[in-house]
């Protein structure tokens, strides 16, 4: 079945494999008709409709395969055809969703409902577009969406708390360093490269604000010279390609790393290839590092930093940190967006933890400007002696 009910289109080695992957998915979900070999059956177009998220964000496509799953299983459980469905069984199920929180209990966040919703609608509003009538309707659309706050939920940091992990992070490497030398083996070597990786890492993420997946998928071949800058080329959210300019303070730790990787592989850094953030595969070939271990290393480093959210931050949290530190040295707000990939700055204002301090109230910068206007007005007027 699930040969059957791979997307058609253009494939290479990497996207069969994900192609593969997606139609498995769908070819188990439950709730839907088998499938009946057509191009257009549901299967298929529910293969084809992830596949084309993926297309768009890799990030995007798996948060809509967990939605859709979770709305299928409840559909189970209400003994609902997901095709017949009204807006008043996903206004139901939006109560449903907003209850299934997970292990830490309470209810889920509005954030995470309205995504549900929006992906359930997506995926209805892709069959009604393919199925020439199967389904007529998308009863996600008259689904009123919970409100999400104006600021992020993710664990923030403030700027005394990104100095103290980066620091926390020298340390690591430099102690790591000292075991080495003081017991040369390929066991503590190890772990100085693992060190000196996630300090370098830790550094563009804090600096450049670059979201998790696009510093982990960029390849050595991505560090490019441009215009007297060493810059970062990825793509961005929507598959956008993007280069950025690396400041001293990443390059230095970036640089680091690589020369000692390079010494490791006995070969120069020009001569290195392979991911950019590197494991040592089992054959010994450089692998790409996973974000789990990124989140480990951020609460171990967060940890030993004494940062009391210490177990609740994640690679997010460094990115949050990049907007609201931007914003508190002046950086203006469309500027910010366009270093984020954000195309809506409301976006972008939601990362801004620091939006709402008093000092970065209008009211100080107009009230100077007055002040000093009636100075110079003043100045103006005054008689001659």
């Amino acid at each position: 079945m699930t040969q059957a009910i791979l997307p058609a289109g253009p494939t290479g080695d990497g996207l069969t494999t994900v192609a593969r992957q997606i139609a498995a998915w769908a070819a188990n979900l439950p709730r839907l008709p088998a499938d009946d070999g057509s191009r257009y059956s549901v299967r298929r177009l529910t293969a084809s409709w992830n596949l084309e998220n993926w297309g768009n964000s890799s990030r995007t496509a798996v948060a809509h395969r967990r939605d859709l799953s979770g709305y299928l299983r409840w559909c189970v459980q209400e003994r609902l055809d997901p095709l017949t469905a009204r807006p008043t069984d996903l206004a139901q199920f939006r109560v449903w969703r907003e209850l299934q929180a997970g292990a830490g209990g309470g209810t889920a966040s509005a954030s995470t409902v309205a995504r549900a919703l929006a992906s359930v609608s997506s995926w209805y509003q892709h069959l009604i577009a393919n199925t020439d009538g199967l389904v007529a309707r998308n009863p996600a659309a008259a689904v009123k969406r919970p409100k999400v706050p104006a600021t992020s939920t993710t664990a923030g940091l403030t700027e005394d708390e990104i100095d103290a992990l980066l620091a926390r992070a020298d340390t690591d490497a430099a102690d790591r360093a000292a075991a080495w030398r003081a017991t040369p083996t390929d066991w503590y070597r190890g772990r100085y490269l693992a060190a000196l990786r996630d300090r370098a890492l830790l550094r563009l993420l804090a600096d450049l604000g670059l979201r998790i997946g696009e510093a982990l998928d960029r390849d050595l071949t991505d560090l490019r010279y441009n215009a007297g800058h060493r810059t970062l080329k990825f793509l961005a959210k929507g598959k956008v390609e993007r280069e950025v300019p690396m400041p001293p303070h990443t390059l230095e730790a970036l640089d680091e790393y690589l020369t000692i990787r390079a010494a490791v592989a006995c070969t120069s850094v020009a001569a290195l290839a392979g991911p950019l953030f590197a494991t040592t595969g089992p054959d010994g070939r450089p692998g790409r590092l996973g974000q789990p271990r990124v989140f480990e290393s951020i609460r171990r480093l967060a940890t030993a930093a004494q940062i009391p959210s210490a177990d609740q931050l994640s690679p997010d949290s460094l990115r949050h940190a990049f907007a609201t530190s931007s914003r508190a040295a002046g950086v203006p707000l469309e500027d910010v967006q366009d270093a984020m990939g954000h195309a809506d700055p409301r976006t972008t204002r939601r990362y801004d933890r620091d939006r709402d301090n008093l000092h970065r109230h209008p009211g100080h910068l107009l009230g100077a400007r007055r002040a000093s206007r009636r100075r110079v007005d003043t100045e103006q007027t005054e008689p001659e002696e």
